[in-house]
């Protein structure tokens, strides 16, 4: 997770919210890493999960992750917990609960989901503390920043 923090805290100011994600092999060895750029890239699905899973799969040759951990800063969302359980990691760590976006108990819970036939070991909350404080001076300075639409 402190990776994922670091990843987060030095990704380019594009004005995309600072997640970073990590994924590590059985052996504990970084395979990919990545930050948000769905601004940057004017990018829908430029979440630091995805970019990470797919920098892994390259890197490993294949789209199965099996005995991978994706490790990333915020809880998943529907799209990034789905393909979380489409590359076969073996477990998803996550540090800051999403309330209002979150697919791994916060709102949903697709990673558990019994209907699909995978689903990774969870760890959730890990520096959930530090993962907070990161998201929280972002939107309260990405606030700031807004001019008053009243």
């Amino acid at each position: 997770m402190g990776r994922a923090l670091e990843i987060a805290r030095r990704a380019p100011d594009h004005g995309d919210v600072p997640v970073g994600a990590v994924v590590v092999d059985a052996s504990g060895a970084v395979v990919a890493t990545a930050h948000n750029t769905r601004e940057r890239d004017a990018d829908p699905t430029g979440h630091a999960e995805l970019a990470a899973l797919r920098a892994a799969a390259v890197r490993t040759g294949g789209w199965r992750l099996d005995g991978c951990t994706l490790v990333v800063t915020l809880e998943p969302c529907t799209m990034c917990a789905g393909a979380a359980v489409l590359s076969r990691v073996a477990r998803l760590v996550f540090g800051a609960y999403d309330d209002k976006a979150g697919a791994v108990g916060s709102l949903w819970d697709v990673v558990r989901d019994r209907r699909l036939n995978h689903r990774p070991e969870v760890l959730a909350g890990v520096r959930g503390e530090e993962s907070t404080a990161l998201l929280s001076a972002f939107f309260a300075g990405h606030r700031a920043s807004v001019p008053d639409a009243r």
